[in-house]
């Protein structure tokens, strides 16, 4: 990439398309020309979020005082880093990953110190499933700073104080719920922050706890609660309450949900350390009420990531061996349908209002949307639909209830239960917590049809937070 400022001779470009443009944007990403001429070709391809990240870069430029002649030789600056970083936040703020990555790395080219970037870079690769390159990233953020603002692009009408981990995962994945027009975002790393760094923190309307994951949050228990009563005592209050988030895990769940009609939550049980030989196993097995095929998943684990099936014991102590952290061990219910397929149902619970977000379908016990074939199977989408907008015939009315009365359970701000109908038609649990991911879906994509009910989830997450922040501002006011 140039390390100057200098324009590229955009006349030498025959044909504007998209990967023209790329290419050529990547050898100078600063070229208000070459920027021009991409926002045409996206917006020629109907691409809503590519022009979105183009136009807010030539407008930010603008504000730079650069103009489309602009000859300079002049050395990059961190703002025109920033200006980088702002498109690629536009690509991840619509999960468009791989452009995000591209310009988060072309940002860092400019300004190897904009934390800001290494954190959400890092995020990124996450979900791509680069988790070194990520935990690299990672680190080089929270060395170089604790908070990160993320400030509205508009006007601004609420600042949400969003906790999270440096260090590892188990966030809420919100970024696609906030407003950016209208809401500043301020991250804040607790595990790496003392707590003198409270004090410290722009002012906010409204606090946002970002651990959601049970296990991530437990070693922080201490710290989380000195930083709520603090919240408490500057007024401010604080979504996703710690006890709330403690009561999600995995093998308390049961208990969490014992009791709620026409729900079913397998047994499961977290083991610490392996036992010391496959006798001693197969009776603390034996002594937990646990009979096989089991599911083996390490703790903090998310989409699957280390997930086994085990239907003999001599399996599962192989995989115990290669296991070098806790895990939880369930019981697996078999729950393929009549038509041989697998369903796995998720609603998301704002303010312990039910939202469906989506279903997918597939041959294999372990479903993901993204590994379903959803998109080239039409009736699966026509099946997604019919959940989608008409949840309580789609899974019948005491399944519906049921879902209902697991969110007033949960007691969360936001969070979400994974699930499938049983034959009987009652609700199997796969997991239920604050881990929960929402985000849009590309406009003219083969899953458009979701936008109207994420939509929905934004639109309520939104309004959730000004009536907490309304409510803080009437507390100090008093």
């Amino acid at each position: 990439m140039a390390d100057t400022l200098v324009a590229t001779e955009v006349d030498s470009i025959e044909a504007d398309s998209i990967e023209t443009m790329s290419r050529a944007l990547d050898a100078a990403p600063l070229d208000l020309g070459l920027h021009t001429r991409m926002l045409a070709a996206l917006r020629a391809a109907h691409d809503v979020a590519g022009s979105a990240a183009h136009e807010l870069a030539l407008a930010a430029f603008g504000m730079l005082g650069a103009t489309h002649g602009d000859h300079s030789t002049h050395q990059p600056t961190p703002q025109h880093a920033l200006v980088l970083y702002n498109i690629a936040t536009v690509y991840a703020m619509n999960g468009r990953r791989k452009e995000a990555i591209r310009w988060y790395r072309i940002a860092l080219e400019i300004d190897p110190a904009l934390a800001i970037a290494h954190q959400n870079l890092a995020a990124t690769l996450d979900r791509e499933g680069l988790a070194d390159e990520a935990r690299v990233h990672r680190e080089r953020a929270y060395r170089l700073q604790r908070v990160f603002v993320d400030r509205a692009l508009g006007t601004e009408t609420l600042r949400v104080l969003i906790l999270g981990v440096g260090h590892g995962t188990g966030n809420v994945p919100i970024d696609a719920l906030l407003d950016a027009q209208t809401t500043t975002r301020i991250r804040y790393a607790i595990d790496c922050a003392g707590d003198a760094e409270d004090a410290q923190l722009p002012p906010h309307d409204v606090v946002f706890n970002g651990i959601g994951d049970a296990d991530v949050a437990a070693p922080l228990a201490a710290r989380l609660a000195r930083f709520a009563d603090f919240a408490a005592r500057r007024e401010r209050p604080l979504l996703n309450a710690l006890d709330a988030i403690a009561r999600t895990h995995r093998h308390r769940l049961g208990e969490l949900l014992d009791g709620v009609p026409d729900v079913i939550v397998p047994r499961c049980v977290r083991l610490d350390a392996r036992p010391s030989n496959e006798a001693a196993l197969a009776a603390q097995l034996a002594q937990s009420q646990l009979t096989l095929p089991l599911l083996l998943r390490p703790l903090a684990a998310h989409g699957g990531e280390g997930v086994t099936l085990h239907a003999s014991l001599d399996s599962l102590w192989r995989a115990l061996a290669d296991l070098d952290a806790p895990c939880y061990l369930t019981a697996f219910h078999d729950f393929r349908a009549a038509d041989g397929h697998y369903r796995k149902y998720r609603t998301l619970f704002v303010a312990g209002e039910p939202h469906p977000y989506h279903l997918a379908i597939s041959r294999h016990w372990m479903v993901h949307y993204f590994s379903a074939d959803m998109a080239g199977s039409p009736w699966k989408l026509n099946e997604e639909q019919h959940f989608l907008a008409d949840p309580r015939a789609a899974l019948g009315t005491r399944a519906h209830e049921a879902i209902r009365a697991i969110g007033a359970r949960l007691g969360l701000a936001y969070g979400g239960v994974d699930f499938t109908l049983t034959a009987d038609g009652r609700v199997l649990v796969f997991e239920a917590n604050a881990t929960m991911l929402a985000h849009r879906e590309t406009p003219h994509g083969p899953f458009a049809h979701k936008n109207r009910y994420v939509e929905r989830i934004i639109d309520a997450f939104g309004r959730m937070l000004r009536d907490a922040g309304d409510a803080g501002d009437a507390g100090a006011a008093r």
